[in-house]
């Protein structure tokens, strides 16, 4: 199977549709069990070859860093170093001994913006470019043999399942010929997107450093004008969308029952739903999928139902929440029902 070794991990958005849980964490770092939502990308990727990473980040870079950017390797850069232009900072981390590059946008630059911004750091191989709110462990080796045997510049990884089916596909040529109907092809068999795909180097040499633009209307010009942007229905293994508070609770609530690769090599314990480091007083009682994270604290008589705790929170003695996200060293009390503390 050809290898594509470079990849790129979208971490720059502002998770608006995850707030006030953002407000001070960054999309890609929110807790799924006990793991930030992005390491499931990097192992996912490392399990197709991957040795190189980078990382755009926008709102609160420095708990990126706070996660990855202790040197562990000889030689790391601790520092943030300017960027030709000033168009964004440059540091160094590590995740499982890989290299990961993180570029921090002062201005977002959006996706074809932001892997723009990295042309200089890559190679001439392809670039596998991956959302960094997605959960899945879809098999991405179709995804680059179809790249590869097709000499693709652009090919998409598609679903047929639930979601915004947005890409208009050709099967029998296994080219897109529209995205979100821009250019009238209504009737098309049409797909998911999901948020994985591989860009050739011809594609990166194409995009203008600096400027904020989105790729889609850059695979809408490679349409037009003939150029092969690919896309290939990959229905295996298990994706979730985790942009909202709804589609993070219910991953809580499904992942469990389900065989998700667990990466033992990394973290064997990501799963449980209660962090060894946490403390629950015996009378507390924990429902449905509720997760304690490291360093929690559960007083007495208190009644946690379909709830997660992200690392540090407090709850009080009797307290009742149902349905609740409590971020990070927040501490919550009384009666709460669906609702971000």
């Amino acid at each position: 199977m050809p290898l594509i070794t470079q990849a790129f991990v979208l971490g720059a958005g502002l998770g608006t549709r995850l707030r006030p849980l953002t407000d001070d964490l960054p999309k890609p770092l929110v807790p799924i069990f006990q793991k930030p939502l992005i390491t499931f990308a990097f192992d996912h990727l490392i399990d197709f070859g991957v040795e190189r990473f980078f990382v755009n980040t926008h709102h609160r870079p420095e708990r990126f860093w706070e996660i990855f950017g202790r040197p562990r390797l000889p030689g790391a850069r601790q520092k943030f170093v300017g960027q030709p232009g000033g168009l964004s900072l440059s540091s160094e981390g590590f995740y499982r001994d890989r290299t990961i590059e993180f570029r921090h946008e002062l201005n977002l630059l959006e996706t074809a913006g932001g892997i723009a911004n990295i042309a200089d750091s890559l190679g001439n191989e392809p670039l596998l470019v991956y959302n960094g709110d997605v959960l899945t462990d879809l098999p991405i080796a179709r995804l680059i043999e179809h790249h590869f045997r097709a000499a693709n510049v652009v090919t998409l990884a598609l679903r047929s399942g639930p979601g915004p089916k947005q890409i208009a596909l050709d099967s029998e040529k296994g080219r897109v010929i529209d995205i979100r109907n821009q250019l009238g092809t209504d009737g098309s068999d049409e797909f998911v997107f999901s948020g994985i795909y591989v860009v050739d180097r011809k594609f990166v040499d194409g995009l203008q450093r600096g400027v904020k633009r989105s790729v889609i209307p850059i695979f809408l010009e490679l349409i037009r004008h003939g150029e092969k942007l690919g896309g290939v229905v990959i229905d295996e293994g298990h994706w979730w969308d985790v942009g909202n508070r709804e589609a993070y609770l219910q991953l809580h609530c499904e992942l469990p029952s389900l065989n998700f690769p667990g990466y033992p090599v990394d973290d064997p314990d990501w799963r449980i739903f209660v962090h060894k480091t946490a403390i629950i007083d015996p009378t507390a009682q924990l429902r449905g999928y509720s997760v304690v994270g490291a360093d929690c604290r559960v007083g007495e008589a208190a009644i946690l139902e379909d709830t997660i705790l992200w690392p540090g929170a407090q709850i009080a003695s009797r307290s009742n929440l149902r349905g609740c996200i409590v971020r990070s060293h927040r501490k919550a009390s009384g009666v709460s029902r669906n609702i971000d503390i």
